[in-house]
């Protein structure tokens, strides 16, 4: 094998160091540069993108107090409104329950009045029945013409005696 002989040991060596210093030079002014600006290009863009999470999960944060902000105030206008809105109610049933009373007053004045009336008219009636059931009763147990005005005297008279 000619590689292992020792007299072509110095030209292989030559060879070694100029492919060696060949591939050198590419390595160095082609592939290691673009290598590297891939990795710089990745690394801006990681940071880059970093830096944006973090922008936005700071404005997520600042929406989310916001909205936090947001909702107790409308809680507490609601619990506003609906306190409004008991007190409004309860003073209309205070009103209406009034109200309510004052007819219902009135009307049981009415209805007293009505049954007063009622009752002197049924005591009336209760009188001319009496005198007229009296005086029949007399004239057919005692066989008497008694006259109206007697009748009415006795029956009044036994009327406040019950009374």
């Amino acid at each position: 094998m000619p590689q292992l002989e020792v007299a072509h040991y110095p030209p292989q060596l030559v060879w070694l160091a100029i492919t060696f210093v060949i591939l050198y030079f590419l390595m160095a002014t082609i592939a290691i540069p673009a290598v590297s600006s891939v990795l710089e290009g990745r690394q801006n863009r990681i940071s880059s993108d970093l830096e944006e999470a973090k922008r936005l999960s700071e404005e997520a944060d600042k929406a989310k107090a916001e909205y936090e902000a947001a909702l107790a105030d409308a809680r507490s206008k609601a619990h506003g409104i609906v306190s409004e809105l008991k007190n409004s109610m309860a003073k209309e049933q205070e009103a209406s329950k009034a109200e309510l009373d004052a007819t219902l007053a009135k009307k049981a004045k009415e209805a007293e009045a009505e049954i007063r009336k009622a009752k002197e008219t049924a005591l009336s009636h209760v009188r001319e029945i009496a005198t007229d059931a009296a005086k029949s009763a007399v004239s057919k147990l005692v066989a008497l013409d008694v006259s109206d005005s007697d009748v009415k005297t006795a029956v009044e008279a036994n009327m406040k005696g019950d009374a």
